[in-house]
């Protein structure tokens, strides 16, 4: 493993919208006398990044941002620490650790594609879709503690909007607080039951971007926030149904309550191997946004229950391990489509 590379791409600050200097980096760094590049401006000052060894059929990916807030890299031993470790600074290392062996080997037809912007909306994801054909194989590289996926759970996002009148607090009876309506809804939205799923469990959903500005003594006209639900193939289709029936129900949310939908990912299922180990996750990737691929695969080093913590880290070990598995389902997909 090339050790001052990792230690580079580490010691750039790509956190979400400023993954452009590393893709520039990348640009120069990755570029072999036996690769193709193309840098793929998405007009907001990020960019994609596709490496191909001839006309792929396999397509190796990862994403280059990260999470805030930018944590530099501390190298102990076999463990790094630090932001992009695992997510997904260690995926790149691990990738292009695979590319490297197989353009060694005198292989082609596999290409590396590195996308902007995973971490707030796919936008590179679906950028790539729009503009390039893919490809039949897509094999993606997020924290699964080098397991593969077998199905992986979907995203819904909303926001809501509750409306009160203000008033002085010290006679509430002349107003409406928002935030009070808030709280009534959300003591019903907690009872809504969602079916469980066989394959990836529980629905579940996070409160996040909570926000009333009224001062503490003037009750709230205005409460907003959004709610981001990790859904299944059970529930996917019915929990904006659900809401919208739960605030049709109330006489005062009908009038009070707006919810828009922002969509999200589908649950998505991933080709797996005989052999090595897979498991349902709960999280999300660019690959549900990549159409353009038929059969996907999502494994790699590191483990989500550290992605985007302060404590964020990866072991080498796995990172070399993450691509001999890279490998191995290279050589098993290049035997049975040749």
């Amino acid at each position: 493993m090339d050790i001052q590379l990792f230690k580079d791409i580490l010691s750039i600050d790509s956190t979400s919208s400023k993954e452009g200097e590393l893709a520039l980096y990348l640009t120069q760094r990755l570029k072999t006398e036996h690769n193709d590049v193309e840098l793929m401006p998405i007009g907001d000052g990020t960019y994609n990044l596709l490496f191909t060894w001839g006309r792929p059929e396999i397509m190796f990916c990862t994403h280059m941002d990260t999470v805030p807030p930018y944590i530099p890299p501390v190298f102990n031993g076999n463990r790094v620490d630090g932001r992009g470790t695992c997510d997904a600074k260690g995926q790149i290392m691990a990738l292009y650790g695979a590319c490297q062996a197989l353009e060694k080997n005198h292989e082609t037809g596999f290409g590396l594609l590195l996308l902007a912007g995973e971490e707030t909306s796919s936008i590179g994801a679906k950028h790539f879709r729009k503009n390039h054909e893919g490809c039949e194989y897509l094999i993606v590289g997020e924290p699964t503690d080098c397991m593969t996926a077998s199905a992986a759970k979907g995203t819904k996002f909303f926001h809501l909007t509750v409306s009160g009148q203000s008033c002085h607090s010290g006679y509430p009876q002349n107003g409406r607080s928002a935030v009070n309506i808030f709280l009534d809804f959300m003591d019903s939205f907690r009872r809504l039951s969602f079916p469980a799923d066989l394959t990836l469990g529980d629905t579940t959903w996070n409160i996040g971007n909570l926000v009333s500005q009224n001062p503490k003594n003037i009750l709230s006209d205005q409460l907003e926030c959004d709610i981001y639900f990790r859904t299944t193939f059970s529930t996917d289709d019915i929990v904006e149904e659900q809401i919208n029936k739960l605030i049709a129900g109330n006489t005062e949310w009908k009038t009070t309550i707006r919810l828009n939908a922002y969509g999200g990912d589908i649950p998505t299922r991933f080709l797996t191997f005989e052999g090595i180990p897979s498991q349902p996750v709960a999280f999300g990737s660019d690959a549900p946004q990549l159409t353009n691929f038929k059969n996907k695969i999502l494994c790699g080093p590191g483990s989500i229950l550290v992605a985007h913590t302060p404590k964020e880290y990866v072991l080498l070990s796995d990172i070399e391990k993450a691509t001999q598995i890279y490998l191995e389902m290279y050589n098993r997909i290049k035997k049975q489509i040749t």
